[in-house]
């Protein structure tokens, strides 16, 4: 079977599929805590493994993760404000992004996926892919190209239906809910005690963001939902729903507009 991962290959293995036009995916996570019941490392954990499948079915390599991610926000996150929850400064995860993508261009990537695991990552990705493209500009390199993407946009209404039947509280409120603990009780079931799991109903927050956070906002247990209805199975569902989708769509991404 053909390695994926690129700290795992070698310099000259790694030029060849790269000459070979491979695309390149990066998971973006977080350090961020995810409630009592879980490890702090599920936004680099499941896009790294979504990736790995993902670039196994589409001939494609991974590239290590970006481990430290944007600050958590209160009604996305929790707040950056929790314990263990380790953070950069927008402009830091910009510059990191962006020379990222110049160096892989350098090395003669083409292609690059960005598989995001933190929401509140999307639009520092976004800034950096934007000032890497223009840089690459300049030195003449016309023909990179980047998708960025969120791995549970991949989950359809079909799947949310099965694994929620009318009680899916919206994506906004799932931070450490029935999608990541499911997902990660299926991968890392040595990272979750669903013994710890604190039952409440779903964050209610004001309809404006409030600087510095309000920590009385926060569910005590830093869950914006309850993980309880998680499950292993769950978990396998939504990977193969989430890998499915990414990878058909990754077949098309980058094809000439027509």
């Amino acid at each position: 079977m053909e390695k994926t991962r690129i700290s795992e290959l070698a310099w000259p293995e790694y030029a060849q599929r790269v000459r070979d036009g491979a695309m390149v995916l990066i998971p973006v996570g977080a350090l961020e805590q995810h409630g009592p019941h879980m490890s702090m490392n599920p936004d680099v954990l499941l896009p790294t493994a979504i990736s790995e499948r993902v670039a196994a079915n589409i001939g494609g390599l991974v590239a290590p993760a970006l481990v430290y991610g944007y600050k958590s926000q209160q009604q996305s996150g929790g707040g950056n404000h929790l314990p263990g929850t380790t953070s950069l400064d927008g402009n830091t995860m910009i510059n990191v992004v962006r020379d990222v993508l110049r160096e892989l261009a350098r090395h003669g990537v083409r292609r690059v996926t960005l598989v995001n695991g933190h929401y509140e990552n999307s639009m520092f990705l976004t800034e950096g892919v934007d000032l890497a493209i223009r840089e690459l500009g300049w030195s003449g390199v016309h023909d990179f190209r980047c998708v960025i993407l969120s791995y549970w946009d991949f989950i359809d209404e079909t799947t949310i239906r099965a694994i929620y039947a009318d009680d899916f509280p919206g994506w906004a409120v799932e931070h450490g809910g029935v999608l990541e603990t499911s997902l990660m009780l299926h991968l890392h079931p040595h990272l979750v005690n669903m013994d710890l799991v604190e039952d409440h109903p779903p964050a209610e927050f004001p309809p404006y963001d409030h600087f510095p956070v309000k920590p009385e906002l926060t569910p005590a247990s830093g869950c914006l939902s309850s993980a309880r209805r998680a499950t292993a199975e769950y978990g396998e569902l939504l990977l193969r729903v989430a890998v499915e989708g990414i990878s058909t769509a990754l077949g098309t991404a980058f094809d000439p507009a027509t």
